[in-house]
């Protein structure tokens, strides 16, 4: 049985891979464009309802902070364990996207998004025993955390690109943060779902390391575009 998991987790890793790598940049490049982009650059003075929509949008379509959150809770099976985990995550980014925007704290957009792959990496590698095979017993809880600050400055640079009007920043950031802790909640809890429904179906284990290499594969190919843009951006 695992051989044919494993033979079916390299197609799928290599699908994963194939359309990293030959999908358009639009696609790969999260981040905020059309009507969304010309609000923003606009719009002057608080705007609560906006925001908030805004930031539920950018979580609910961030397929980077969303892989990152299945791996999460990939193995997790109480809800306390659910909330405690997706906290921390929330206090990282919650940290970092106001700290990023509101205190002018720069960082590189490619590196910054690079991280954010690793992290998604780093969480399949962890579900499928890579660490204690290495002997290597690293905290959960605290690399959640940790990854949580990447995933903030992800956010802050999607907004520092823009040149969003000073009146009113203070509230609207604070509505984005909102915002985006809406759209994680709506999203987690139809991950939740999912999960839940595929344990009950009982092939949860027996795909589960497959699942975890192609989560894996996903966030290499996020690592391997970021990288590709930093080293050819001009």
């Amino acid at each position: 049985m695992w051989d044919k998991d494993r033979s079916l987790s390299r197609k799928l890793a290599s699908g994963a891979l194939f359309f990293g790598v030959t999908a358009a940049p639009s696609v790969l490049a999260h981040g905020i464009a059309g009507d969304d982009q010309a609000f923003l650059l606009r719009a002057t003075g608080a705007h609560v309802g906006p925001y908030l929509y805004l930031g539920a949008k950018h979580m609910v379509t961030g397929y980077d902070h969303l892989l990152f959150l299945a791996g999460v809770i990939f193995f997790l099976y109480r809800l306390k364990d659910v909330a405690l985990y997706v906290t921390l995550f929330a206090v990282g980014h919650s940290a970092t996207l106001l700290l990023g925007v509101l205190g002018g704290l720069h960082v590189n957009p490619y590196i910054v998004d690079a991280i954010i792959g690793f992290s998604v990496v780093y969480k399949a590698f962890e579900n499928l025993g890579g660490f204690r095979r290495l002997g290597f017993n690293p905290s959960t809880k605290g690399a959640v955390f940790v990854f949580g600050l990447a995933h903030g400055f992800g956010l802050a640079t999607k907004l520092q690109d823009l040149a969003i009007s000073p009146d009113g920043l203070v509230v609207n950031m604070i509505s984005f943060n909102i915002g985006v802790e809406l759209g994680q909640l709506l999203a987690l809890s139809l991950i939740l779902v999912a999960f839940s429904l595929w344990r009950t179906a009982g092939s949860f284990v027996r795909h589960a390391y497959t699942a975890n290499v192609v989560l894996m594969a996903a966030g290499m190919t996020l690592i391997g575009h970021q990288l590709t843009g930093f080293f050819t951006a001009s």
